[in-house]
């Protein structure tokens, strides 16, 4: 229960700080937002595979960095 918790918390905070970052506005609510922060998270873990699950700086940066490219990927294919 509380990995869940953890990763709603942690996907929250990613997908604000991925929108914060992202250059121009994005139009996104509050349950979008941590799903853009899970996948985001889930997008550097696939492409880092480091098969670990710890807290890390550079882990932080590739999942705020994979939020950015899931709003880019979403920007393309919806225009």
């Amino acid at each position: 229960m509380l990995n869940i918790i953890g990763a709603i918390v942690s996907g929250l905070i990613v997908g604000i700080l991925a929108r914060f970052f992202y250059p121009g506005e994005v139009d996104l609510g509050f349950f979008a937002t941590i799903a853009l922060g899970i996948g985001g998270s889930l997008l550097a873990g696939l492409i880092t595979s480091r098969g670990r699950s710890e807290f890390s700086r550079p882990g932080c940066l590739a999942s705020i960095l994979g939020g950015m490219a899931l709003i880019l990927l979403g920007r393309v294919l919806l225009t």
